[in-house]
């Protein structure tokens, strides 16, 4: 089932990290800043959130296979060219976001483990690529079976003194749904290398950790992945559990996203003029669900008013703006969402703190000085 070799006419990306801020080198780590991230629907890849847990791998597009294995009817490897000549391309737009997002506001409560991500480990794009399903169906995957998808990552990460890669899954009736892709470009350009070049998945829906990046295998097994972000890190841990749990493989593996919200501008800490300010945000819905309302309020959450929502899907997120009128003093801005299944965000840190940091989705709240 291998498929003639054509060439590729891309040159290897170079690593650009600005304008981003810089969490950590080594790993590679940066968020966007909150002022960028309100000015476009679609996210710049320049822009665009970096997330990495080990090495960025330097792969050659014309050598580098795809390999698909596992419970199919016949292993077989594709190269990039051979993805992009034998199945139909799609384009999707898709928001990512890190399962960190909004950890810092959980320090704030209790110290928790991880990378201090405020509000800009998220971003929207389009997508281009294939359909997984079509991959998938094309290797001879079996229908109407509890299985997984299992993704392994061409980086190298040192675990507890091993070394390992990025691996995850998600559920085959996941994987065979139309929005997930094998995507080679990224709003219109080729992936860069930070962001999964020659080709990633995109999972939209699910948290960012699922998206592998570098993909070098695919794989549909009887049971989860058993690689250890997967397994170990991955995981949402009950109250009184310290982070050490996860490594005995306690805790929840994470998947779909809830319902969130956050306030861009203005910045949290900022002095504003006196009288009406436009504030402006993002909202995510839950998986596969489009964002219903946003409300905005200027008084602690005594009062609400409804934000003006742009154009948005299933899988993207919205930006939204709303004008209150502020007095001289202190203020506490908050943002809450629903989403079109009136599913909604809690309203303190306290009720969703977990000592790993994951999927903060309490209402933002922003305090401001007013002059």
């Amino acid at each position: 089932m291998r498929l003639p070799k054509r060439e590729v006419p891309w040159e290897m990306p170079e690593i650009a990290t600005s304008p981003l801020i810089l969490r950590s080198s080594h790993p590679l780590n940066a968020e966007t800043p909150l002022s960028l991230l309100a000015e476009s629907w679609v996210t710049p890849q320049e822009r665009f959130f970096i997330r990495t847990h080990g090495n960025v791998p330097e792969l050659d597009p014309l050598s580098h296979r795809l390999k698909i294995g596992g419970r199919v009817a016949e292993p077989v490897e594709l190269s990039l060219e051979e993805i992009r000549s034998r199945f139909k391309t799609r384009r999707l737009a898709a928001t990512l976001i890190c399962a960190g997002n909004r950890r810092e506001e959980l320090n704030a409560v209790e110290p928790v483990a991880g990378m201090t991500w405020h509000q800009g480990a998220v971003g929207n794009a389009e997508w281009t690529g294939v359909r997984l399903a079509d991959i998938l169906e094309w290797a001879g995957a079996p229908e109407g079976v509890d299985l997984h998808v299992v993704f392994e990552s061409a980086d190298a990460v040192a675990v507890s003194g091993r070394h390992t890669c990025f691996g995850a899954s998600i559920p085959l009736a996941k994987a065979l749904s139309p929005e997930v892709l094998i995507a080679f470009e990224m709003n219109g350009g080729p992936l860069t290398r930070e962001h999964g070049f020659p080709f990633r998945v995109v999972v939209p829906g699910y948290i960012g950790a699922r998206s592998v990046k570098w993909l070098t295998s695919i794989s549909i097994e009887d049971q989860p992945s058993d690689n250890y972000f997967q397994q170990n890190d991955y995981k949402l841990l009950p109250m009184g559990m310290s982070a050490d749990d996860a490594e005995r493989g306690v805790g929840v593996m994470l998947g779909e996203l809830p319902v969130n919200s956050a306030l861009l501008a203005p910045l949290d800490g900022a002095e504003v003029v006196a009288g009406e300010i436009t504030l402006r945000g993002y909202a995510v819905a839950g998986s596969g669900r489009t964002v219903g309302r946003v409300d905005v309020s200027a008084d602690g959450g005594a009062t609400w008013q409804k934000a003006t929502l742009d154009a948005h899907s299933a899988w993207t997120w919205t930006l939204w703006r709303a004008c209150v009128t502020l007095q001289p003093g202190t203020a506490e801005l908050v943002v809450r969402a629903w989403d079109s299944a009136a599913q909604t965000q809690p309203e303190q840190l306290e009720t969703v703190w977990n000592a790993k940091g994951y999927m903060n989705n309490a209402w933002h709240r922003v305090t401001v000085t007013v002059r």
